[in-house]
């Protein structure tokens, strides 16, 4: 019988992942960063994977924050551990699940960053502006509006194929985590700034078609990168010239900000929390509830301006 290395064993593990469990591109990544280092551990240690115990994983926790890494990081370390020894108990390489019962540190719950709606209207504002030529300001001002108008993460922007802009949509069909499909409405201004930047696009697709016999790209934001499209680097290094444009600090906005302000703008003005849990494509409505500090703001300004004792001296 083939004895596999454990970074053999990590690479099937990777592979199975990315095909049966459809995870994302990034979190096979982070899974493979984390399970190398947790592998350089063992090594150090020389421990064997098919024979260590929970006390050798707790011992590897330990380390973590003695070395005084964040509580997430080190949640994110144990759920790529628990994932890979429950593959190989199911694989059969072990007989049991040493990292099943192990208790993680859990992760500090921060309320996320956001913009206000002035801000944000801002930053739209300035995006039209944006650009070295008229088509690059036309591609900034739809990206900006999409962004907001639906609350899609970056990657799920920049990846977003140009048929799911076809026919002048009034929602468009986004591939999330784990290929997880939904739909998200279009705001007026979105569907406007999307119509005239397809419209731009494909008389440069048309264009470059003829003159260089360059095949047409599937993507609504094509770009010469590997990928194919703007990566999600180009478009956080866009985002910071648009915010010094709007006078806003550059490190305050982010695509992820954008998303909580998408979120929060919307708890604001009335929407239910499993709505915007559909909308922001979250798994698990605890992932949302984070944003219920905005509800609790919101209920505290109602009692304190409507109720008859609030003025009362």
């Amino acid at each position: 019988m083939i004895r596999l290395s454990l970074k053999e064993r990590i690479a099937v593990f990777l592979e199975a992942e990315a095909a049966e469990a459809g995870a994302a591109r990034n979190t096979i990544a982070a899974y493979e960063r984390d399970l190398n280092d947790f592998a350089g551990f063992l090594q150090a240690k020389a421990l064997d994977v098919l024979s260590l115990t929970r006390d050798d994983i707790e011992s590897f926790l330990i380390r973590l924050e003695a070395e005084g890494l964040a509580k997430s990081t080190r949640a994110r370390r144990l759920s790529a551990i628990r994932q890979f020894f429950r593959f190989a108990y199911e694989e059969g390489w072990r007989a049991d699940n040493p990292a099943l019962q192990i208790s993680g540190p859990g992760k500090a719950k921060r309320l996320p960053k956001t913009l206000t709606i002035e801000e944000v209207e801002a930053l739209l504002e300035a995006g039209r502006d944006q650009g070295r030529t008229a088509a690059e300001q036309i591609r900034n001002r739809a990206l900006m509006e999409l962004i907001y108008a639906t609350g899609m993460r970056v990657s799920e922007l920049v990846g977003l194929p140009v048929a799911a802009a076809r026919g002048n949509p009034a929602m468009l069909l986004v591939r999330g985590k784990g290929g997880k499909e939904r739909m998200v409405p279009l705001s007026p201004p979105a569907r406007e700034a999307l119509a005239l930047w397809l419209k731009t696009r494909d008389a440069a697709e048309e264009a470059a078609r003829i003159e260089r016999r360059t095949p047409p790209s599937r993507y609504l934001f094509p770009s010469c990168a590997k990928e194919g499209h703007l990566t999600r680097q180009g478009f956080h290094a866009l985002l910071k010239d648009i915010a010094i444009a709007a006078g806003i600090s550059p490190a305050r906005v982010t695509p992820h900000v954008l998303r909580h302000a998408f979120a929060t703008h919307l708890l604001q003005r009335g929407a239910d929390l499993r709505v915007i849990q559909t909308l922001l494509g979250h798994a698990d409505l605890s992932t949302t509830e984070i944003y219920t500090h905005v509800l609790d703001i919101r209920l505290k300004e109602l009692v304190l301006g409507h109720h008859p004792l609030a003025h009362k001296p």
